[in-house]
C-alpha cells in the first residue's frame, strides 16, 4: 500500500495501516492532525499533534484557561507533563476511575463524540475511508482538503 507512514495493523491480521491523530476544538472542527502508522501508539502522536496547530492559539490565562480532554489510551506521567508544559488544564480519566463515575452520575456521556464525529465526517471523503495512496504527501494533502471542507462547513458562512 504506502510507502511512508504506514505499519502493520494489529487489527487486522497485520495489514498495512494508517492512524490519523486529530485534534479538534469544542464544536468538532479540526485544529491539527498527524498521520502514522497503524502501529504507532497514541500517546506517542500527541507532542506532533498538538506542536502544528492550524491556527494560531491564544495565550491560556486565569480568566480564560484551555482544557485539553483526552481518553484513557494517553494516562501516562509523561503526556501528563507534556500538556502542563504547553498551559492546557488536562481532563483524563485514569483507568478503572470513568467506569465509576459513570455508574453515579446518571445519563452521563463523555466528551469523546466530538472528535470521533469529526472522524467520521472525515471518512465521508472516500479517498480517505481507504487509502489508496501510495505517497504519504498526497494522502496528507486530501487530509487537509477534508480538514479545510469541514471548518467550512461547521463555519456556515454562506447559509
Amino acid at each position: 500500500m504506502g510507502e511512508k507512514k504506514t505499519g502493520p495493523n494489529p487489527t487486522d491480521r497485520g495489514k498495512r495501516g494508517t492512524k490519523r491523530s486529530l485534534w479538534t476544538d469544542g464544536r468538532g472542527m479540526p485544529l491539527g492532525v498527524v498521520v502514522d502508522g497503524a502501529n504507532r501508539h497514541d500517546m506517542k502522536l500527541l507532542g506532533p499533534t498538538l506542536s502544528e496547530p492550524a491556527a494560531p492559539r491564544p495565550e491560556p490565562d486565569a480568566k480564560n484557561p484551555q482544557h485539553l480532554c483526552l481518553d484513557k489510551g494517553y494516562d501516562y506521567p509523561i503526556i501528563r507533563e507534556q500538556v502542563a508544559e504547553l498551559g492546557y488544564v488536562l481532563h483524563l480519566r485514569s483507568r478503572g476511575e470513568e467506569k465509576e463515575e459513570k455508574a453515579a452520575i446518571p445519563g452521563y456521556r463523555a466528551r469523546r463524540w466530538v472528535v470521533e464525529r469529526t472522524h467520521s465526517w472525515m471518512n465521508r471523503f472516500r479517498r480517505l475511508l481507504i487509502r489508496w495512496e501510495k505517497k504519504v504527501e498526497n494522502y496528507e494533502a486530501m487530509l487537509h482538503f477534508a480538514c479545510a471542507w469541514i471548518c467550512f462547513r461547521c463555519a456556515e458562512v454562506f447559509g
